[in-house]
């Protein structure tokens, strides 16, 4: 796909792309240069968005996926060991 780039040095994102990288109207954008040429463009994710990343991941790592297990009992498992 390919956009004009207007006097003010604006673009317009192609609809695909937009759907595609989920930016809507109103949306922050990050804009990264690459050594070799041309540009990268990702949406900026909203703190709210980070936050609730974060706590998901703080919820997994406080789960214990082997109950009533000791470590031992455990790794002896992933082994083979019997």
């Amino acid at each position: 796909m390919s956009t004009k780039v207007t006097v003010k040095g604006q673009v317009t994102l192609p609809k695909a792309v937009r759907e595609a990288a989920g930016i809507r109207a109103g949306d922050r954008v990050k804009v990264y240069a690459r050594t070799g040429g041309g540009v990268i463009v990702e949406r900026e994710e909203a703190a709210s968005e980070r936050d609730a990343y974060r706590r998901r991941l703080e919820d997994m790592a406080r789960r214990k996926p082997f109950r009533g297990f000791s470590t031992d009992e455990v790794m002896r498992l992933t082994r083979g060991e019997e």
